[in-house]
C-alpha cells in the first residue's frame, strides 16, 4: 500500500523512529513547578509595564521634540 502512494516503507520507519525519540525526550523534560511559573509570569507582567512606561515617555519626548523643531522651522503653522 505504501508503494502505491509513492511512499517507501523507509519513510514510515523514520517517522515512527522520530515519534519514539520525541516521546523519549519528553520523558526527560524537567517541568517547572507552580511557584516557578507564577514567579516568572509576575516578572513578565511587571517587565511589560515597565517597558511600556519607558517607551511611552520616550514617545512623548520624541513627539514633543519633533513638534518644537517643526514649529521653529515652519513658523508655527
Amino acid at each position: 500500500m505504501a508503494e502505491e502512494l509513492g511512499i517507501s516503507k523507509n519513510a514510515f520507519n523514520r517517522m515512527r523512529d522520530y515519534f519514539a525519540d520525541v516521546r523519549t525526550e519528553m520523558k526527560r523534560v524537567t517541568w517547572p513547578g507552580k511557584q516557578e511559573v507564577y514567579g516568572t509570569t509576575v516578572m513578565v507582567i511587571i517587565t511589560t509595564f515597565v517597558f511600556a512606561f519607558y517607551f511611552g515617555i520616550c514617545d512623548y519626548l520624541f513627539r514633543f521634540g519633533v513638534q518644537n523643531v517643526l514649529d521653529y522651522f515652519l513658523g508655527g503653522r
